[in-house]
């Protein structure tokens, strides 16, 4: 088991590429600690993973807020004992349409659950981490943060923050030996696809979207679970500052 004996949080576990990490880490023997705002996809998965033969527990969490990161952190430490890794894996969008036409309340929004959240998981993680010796953060990014979409130009900004910071981060944080990594997914068929999209989720809007990817499909969350896997494991232990485009040869 290449997680064995460690204890991760991911945040957004609920559903989406969160719920596959939250059961690809849960099965290679980590303690997961499922954050979502959602309690019902939360419990769903914690249900899941148990009768799978794993470990994990829930918490409801607002990543905007600085209070449900402590609290997050607080419920790690009381229900495992520890906290190795955070996967900082919640996120949003606006809708896919001109950029004049988004509100300042849904830039807002984008910008406090991908943006403010990487900086309360910072303020909240980092002194435990350096308390306990090191620690790996692993931030879900976007494809859209290096090779962006017309129409969603502020969701693609805040990716483009989010891998900056990263690197930033794990430049300042790598003598307190805790790593920063960065998994860039493409565009999937989660909760949000429609949004991402701008149109409806039919076969032939799919179709414009899958052939700007040249292995022909969407992301799936299980290649994001993969991808994290390797940066969760001390296989990556020399590891960190690095983003991996899981896509399919989108960025290429």
């Amino acid at each position: 088991m290449r997680l064995k004996d460690k204890v991760a949080i991911v945040t957004g576990g609920g559903s989406g590429f969160g719920e596959g990490i939250a059961k690809t880490y849960a099965r290679e023997g980590a303690r997961v600690m499922v954050a979502d705002i959602s309690e019902t996809g939360g419990l769903r998965v914690v249900e899941e993973i148990k009768k799978a033969g794993g470990q994990a527990e829930f918490v409801k969490t607002d990543v905007s807020k600085r209070a449900d990161m402590d609290a997050m952190l607080a419920a790690t430490l009381k229900a495992f004992g520890g906290c190795d890794i955070v996967v900082n894996n919640a996120g949003t969008t606006h809708r896919n349409r001109p950029m004049l036409e988004v509100t300042e309340e849904e830039f807002d929004r984008v910008y406090a659950i991908n943006v403010k959240s990487i900086f309360l998981s910072a303020q909240t993680f980092v002194p435990h981490f350096r308390q306990v010796g090191g620690g790996c953060f692993i931030n879900i990014a976007s494809t859209a943060g290096i090779r962006p979409r017309p129409g969603l130009t502020w969701y693609n900004g805040s990716k483009g923050a989010v891998i900056v910071t990263s690197k930033s981060m794990a430049g300042e944080l790598g003598p307190d030996n805790i790593r920063v990594n960065c998994v860039n997914p493409v565009i999937s068929a989660t909760g949000l696809l429609t949004e991402f999209m701008g149109v409806p989720d039919t076969p032939e809007n799919r179709k414009k979207f899958v052939a700007t990817i040249p292995m022909g499909r969407f992301s799936e969350a299980e290649d994001i679970a993969n991808a994290c896997l390797y940066l969760g494991s001390d296989e990556a232990k020399f590891v960190t500052g690095v983003c991996i485009e899981v896509d399919g040869g989108r960025c290429v």
